[in-house]
């Protein structure tokens, strides 16, 4: 028989005191549940897995196991919440609803992953801190924008086997919602009844694209994660203009045109929104996105064309229907506009509308886009799509809908990132009562295709984002809950490589703020305007190498960080900066001291039998000279503006010396990636075009002479000469 015995853990605020009970005889263990509920049948599988992998024997006698896991729902529990009880031989998961049963098997198959017995599992309760943790997901079939980078996932897209591994993580990391954007998404769902004109497709095409969708909504039902397909409007198939000449630009691969407001259009719009809701029961939810194929229309005339399809659409669907508003970004007649306080009180307005609609499911989440593409920056909110945001949606706080944020990604697709602080930083920012939850995702990378790997030797992954495995467990685990240690996430580095791979979470969190911090200093807004990983920004229109001139002119994104150009002048002036403002300088030493510890903690780790942990340990070593270059990169800028302003040939000495030490660390990145990572195609590379550029290919290797360059600005500058002359 069992004994129980009691662990006292010290806490820095005192004792936590924690039941668990000891192993002994227990390596049969039967797991009941609910069997008619697809949630509680997924739940049991991958316990099962877990059980099984731990060396368990899983029987369906339940008398003669010896130890009872037990799978159940209260309600009394909160919603998406659940508690693990260990109490004797038996185990008991209870969740607040199925997807917390879920959460709860998921939390002890984490514990029996990472080597933790039957008889040593702790007790535990646990809560959601956000209501909705989404992705955002873009397919490549009538894609945003046009690109090789978007089209090379097209196969790997269309595979039932990458959703079921993609919706196996997001259930693992408790995101709860998939939110799939494209152009115009319902030609790829439906035939349309009075518009069968507007299919691309025959019969046997339109099954396949219909099974495949009703699979993928019964899959994630089965992991009780909600879906959303985000249309943007105004967009129709290329098949339905022609036919009726129509929208003569509204479709793939155009998303910069005139709003078609007629009523073919208007009925067929919202014909297709009826008709999917209707035939595909298990989709959650629509998404709006009002903005790109809209010019020429007022917000008031663009609020008033979705009310009139989408949400009548809704209406004659006859069943509930969750909403996402995403906040237009435009105050104009423009496709790419401001912000306006005239525009929040008429976007709010529309929204308080709709949450009074019965058969719109509440809260409605009103979105904004997280200081515009680069969520990855500093963890204040800056700007918004269009500029800043004003206080219009929170005050007077609001009843039928919660504000939420997609934090996008647009800055590192190959180097694996890891900062938990910036995200815990993020969440208590924004922990308001009127906030609901983020959106995670990008609009320029589909995490389907590995198309960085170089090697063929055998690695841990086979999809991009399970190479992101630690982006995507940080962000979800800390969205359900902030309070979630360091050491869920230490633990998985152990269970994945071993104690060889203690160091590598710091090393990491270290290495990769170099991200965070390039994105805080250099002023970006739209998607191209900084890729953070490469160094590259919009300059024109054209993606390159944010060059030494650059980087002096360019304004800070974060308010408290100084840019080059305003603190040189500053200093010239005899002006001194706050206490709380990041002057270049202490930048650079800030880089310096992390960057330069990251390498420590990583330099005695052997990777020769292992490939997976040696890109691991390759990404942090490439983050931190990175981080490097740009440290000696902003000594070099500052002396070198220096030097234009006062004069000085120390001052160009110096900047010479500085920009050729960041040259250096660049060829370190070489030396680290050019054997490892491939040529990568970047939709960033299409630059200040609608159109697509299909000489886009990347790596650090293939921009050294950009980089080189910056050695011989300066050692060409002449005094009183600004970074904008040259």
């Amino acid at each position: 028989m069992k004994k129980s015995f009691i662990i006292i853990i010290a806490c820095i605020t005192g004792f936590l005191i924690i039941s668990c009970n000891q192993d002994k005889g227990t390596r049969t263990v039967f797991v009941g549940s609910d069997r008619s509920s697809p949630q509680a049948l997924y739940a049991t599988g991958k316990l099962n897995k877990a059980l099984l992998k731990s060396g368990y024997t899983v029987i369906e006698a339940k008398n003669a196991a010896g130890c009872i896991i037990d799978l159940r729902i209260a309600e009394n529990l909160p919603a998406e919440g659940f508690s693990l009880v260990s109490n004797g031989k038996n185990i008991t998961i209870t969740g607040g609803d199925a997807r917390g049963m879920i959460y709860g098997a998921l939390s002890l198959a984490e514990d029996l992953r990472n080597g933790i017995r039957l008889g040593k599992v702790c007790d535990r309760a646990e809560k959601p801190y956000y209501p909705l943790r989404a992705i955002k997901h873009n397919t490549p079939w009538d894609s945003y924008r046009p690109s090789s980078a978007i089209d090379q996932h097209y196969e790997t897209v269309r595979d039932l086997d990458y959703w079921r591994a993609f919706l196996d993580m997001m259930a693992e990391n408790r995101f709860n919602s998939l939110g799939i954007f494209n152009l115009h998404p319902f030609v790829y769902m439906i035939r349309p009844k009075n518009f069968p004109e507007a299919s691309p497709f025959n019969d046997q095409e339109m099954k396949e694209w219909e099974d495949f969708h009703h699979e993928l909504i019964k899959m994630a039902e089965e992991r009780a994660i909600d879906t959303y397909i985000f249309p943007f409007n105004i967009f129709v198939s290329e098949q339905f203009s022609k036919a009726h000449n129509v929208a003569l630009t509204n479709f793939y691969p155009h998303y910069y045109c005139a709003g078609d407001t007629s009523e073919i259009v208007r009925r067929y719009m919202r014909e297709c929104v009826t008709q999917v809701l209707q035939e595909y029961p298990g989709l959650t939810g629509i998404g709006f996105t009002i903005g790109e194929g809209m010019a020429g229309m007022t917000p008031q005339q663009r609020e008033e064309w979705m009310f009139g399809t989408y949400i009548e659409g809704m209406r004659l669907a006859g069943r509930k229907v969750k909403l996402v508003h995403r906040i237009p970004f435009s105050s104009t007649t423009e496709s790419l506009g401001a912000t306006s306080v005239d525009l929040e009180r008429l976007t709010r307005k529309a929204i308080e509308k709709e949450a009074s609609l019965d058969f719109i499911e509440g809260p409605i989440y009103a979105d904004l886009k997280y200081n515009w593409s680069h969520a990855h920056s500093t963890p204040k909110l800056v700007k918004v799509h269009g500029g800043k945001m004003y206080d219009t949606f929170y005050n007077p706080e609001p009843e039928g809908y919660k504000i939420t944020y997609t934090a996008r990604n647009e800055d590192f697709f190959a180097l694996r990132w890891g900062v938990p602080q910036f995200i815990r930083d993020h969440i208590k920012l924004n922990s308001q009562t009127y906030n609901g939850g983020y959106f995670v995702g990008s609009e320029t990378y589909i995490p389907a295709l590995d198309y960085f790997t170089a090697l063929e030797s055998p690695v841990d992954w086979k999809y991009a984002f399970e190479r992101q495995w630690l982006f995507y467990k940080l962000w979800g685990r800390l969205l359900y809950d902030p309070a979630t240690p360091d050491k869920t996430f230490e633990d998985e580095f152990l269970r994945r490589y071993g104690k060889i791979a203690r160091s590598l979470p710091e090393a990491f969190s270290l290495a990769s703020s170099t991200q965070l911090r390039l994105a805080s200093l250099y002023d970006c807004g739209w998607d191209f305007t900084l890729y953070g990983e490469g160094f590259l920004a919009l300059q024109g229109d054209s993606t390159k190498y944010i060059s030494v001139n650059r980087l002096i002119s360019q304004p800070a994104l974060d308010p408290d960080y100084i840019s080059v150009k305003d603190y040189v002048e500053g200093l010239l002036k005899g002006e001194t900066f706050g206490e709380k403002k990041v002057t270049p300088p202490e930048l650079s030493e800030l880089l310096r001291n992390d960057c330069s510890k990251a390498l420590q903690l990583v330099k005695n780790i052997n990777t020769s039998r292992n490939v997976s942990l040696m890109y691991e340990v390759a990404d942090v070593k490439t983050w931190a000279y990175l981080g490097l270059h740009l440290a000696e990169k902003l000594e070099g800028a500052v002396a070198l503006q220096t030097y234009r302003l006062k004069g000085g040939e120390d001052n160009r000495e110096k900047a010479i010396t500085h920009l050729k030490k960041a040259l250096g660390n660049w060829d370190k990145v070489i030396e680290i990636t050019r054997p490892i990572y491939k040529d990568m195609p970047l939709t960033h590379y299409n630059g200040s075009s609608y159109d697509r550029n299909d000489n886009n290919l990347f790596h650090w290797a293939r921009i050294r002479p950009e980089v080189a360059r910056d050695v011989e600005i300066a050692e060409k500058a002449s005094p009183k000469n600004s970074a904008d002359e040259h």
